[in-house]
C-alpha cells in the first residue's frame, strides 16, 4: 500500500501538462494533497502550498509521489538529491515513470538504509493472457481522444461518478499511472511487453452483469504515432461498446510532435469505430468529450454547442459541466 497522505513532486515541469499525474490527484483525491514541492524553474502549479520536505513532514505528509510524466519517463539526474533527502526526511517514494526507481541504485541503497519503501506503479504485476477476442458479458465504454493528455482519464472518472450519482452500474478501469494513484489498482498498459497489451485489457475487464458499465481508461491516440499502439490494444482488448471522442480545441499540434497537426473529430469517429468494430461490429460513438480548461465560459459553451450540431451527438466538458449527458447517453444504449 502507498501510504498517504502525499506531497506532490512537480519537479522542473516545464509547463502544467508534464504536471498532469500530480494534476489528476490533486482534482480526484484533493484529501490525500499536503502541498506541492516545485524545484527551480518550474512552471507547473497545482494552487497547493508550496512546501520544504521538512513542513511536509510535520504537516503529516507521508509518500512524496513524482506527479511529473515527462516524455520517455525518466528519472532527472536534476531531481536525484530530492528524492535522497526525502528519503532521509522519512518519506517514502512513488513515481508512475518508466524510469523506475528500483533501478536506481543509490535511491535502492537509501531507501534500505532509512527503512523507506519505493513504489513503481508502472510494473506490471499480473501474467497477463493473449487476448482471445470472445465476447464478454456486461458493456464497456472506452474515451479515445485526438491526442495524448486531453482529458481521457478526467472523462472517465467523471462519468463514472455521474453514473453512479444516477444509480447506475458502473466500474472505473484504471490503465496508466495516474488512475492507478488515484483509485490504487488497474494495468499499467504502456509497461505491458507489446502481445499481452490487449490480454491485459481483457483481464481488467471481465464478464459483468448485463447492465453494468465498465469504463476503461483511454490512452494515447490513434492519431499519435509515438503511442497509437496502446490506444489500439485498448480498443482490441476492451470490445467497447461505446466510444466517447475527447479533443482539447487549442492546441496548435500532437503532443511532443510540432510536425503533426490534430485530425478532426470527424477523423477520430470515423478510424476509432472501424479499428473498435474489429473486436465488436455493433460499437458506436454515444459523446463528445472537449477540454475547455483553456477557454471562457462563453467560449466553452459555443464550442460544445458547434460540435453538438456538427456531430449529432451530446458535447460537454465533463470536468467543467458534469458528465450527467454522456451518463444519460450510456443509459439509452
Amino acid at each position: 500500500m502507498i501510504q498517504t497522505p502525499y506531497l506532490l513532486f512537480l519537479g522542473d515541469a516545464p509547463d502544467a501538462l508534464a504536471a498532469k499525474v500530480a494534476q489528476g490527484i490533486r482534482d480526484w483525491r484533493p484529501e490525500n494533497c499536503v502541498g506541492q514541492y516545485r524545484m527551480e524553474g518550474c512552471k507547473a502549479d497545482l494552487k497547493l502550498p508550496d512546501m520544504t520536505l521538512a513542513e511536509a513532514k510535520a504537516a503529516g505528509a507521508k509518500t512524496l509521489v513524482i506527479g511529473v510524466a515527462n516524455r520517455g519517463g525518466v528519472i532527472s539526474k536534476a531531481w536525484k538529491k530530492v528524492l535522497v533527502e526525502a528519503l532521509e526526511e522519512g518519506f517514502d517514494l512513488a513515481s508512475g515513470l518508466h524510469n523506475l526507481l528500483h533501478d536506481e541504485p543509490d535511491l535502492v541503497a537509501v531507501a534500505q538504509a532509512t527503512g523507506r519503501s519505493l513504489h513503481d506503479v508502472r510494473v506490471p504485476e499480473v501474467d497477463y493472457p493473449v487476448a482471445d477476442g470472445v465476447k464478454r458479458s456486461g458493456k464497456r465504454v472506452l474515451a479515445v481522444g485526438t491526442d495524448c493528455s486531453v482529458g481521457k482519464m478526467y472523462t472517465a472518472l467523471a462519468l463514472d461518478k455521474a453514473m453512479r450519482e444516477k444509480g447506475m452500474k458502473s466500474t472505473f478501469h484504471a490503465t496508466g499511472q495516474t488512475g492507478i494513484l488515484i483509485t490504487g489498482d488497474g494495468v499499467p498498459l504502456d509497461a505491458v511487453i507489446a502481445d499481452f497489451m490487449a490480454g491485459s485489457i481483457e483481464w481488467l475487464t471481465p464478464p459483468n452483469d448485463a447492465d453494468h458499465w465498465g469504463i476503461i481508461e483511454g490512452q494515447g491516440s490513434l492519431f499519435h504515432v509515438s503511442f497509437s499502439g496502446v490506444t489500439l490494444a485498448l480498443i482490441h482488448g476492451g470490445q467497447p461498446d461505446a466510444l466517447i471522442l475527447c479533443h482539447e480545441p487549442t492546441r496548435t499540434h500532437m503532443r511532443g510532435l510540432p510536425g503533426y497537426a490534430l485530425p478532426s473529430l470527424e477523423d477520430l469517429r470515423d478510424l476509432s469505430l472501424q479499428m473498435a468494430r474489429v473486436a465488436n461490429p455493433d460499437c458506436r460513438v454515444v459523446g463528445v468529450s472537449i477540454n475547455t480548461q483553456h477557454m471562457s465560459e462563453a467560449e466553452a459553451a459555443n464550442y460544445c454547442a458547434e460540435v453538438e450540431a456538427r456531430l449529432g451527438l451530446p458535447t460537454v466538458d465533463p470536468f467543467r459541466h458534469g458528465a450527467a449527458r454522456l451518463a444519460e447517453a450510456l443509459g439509452a444504449y
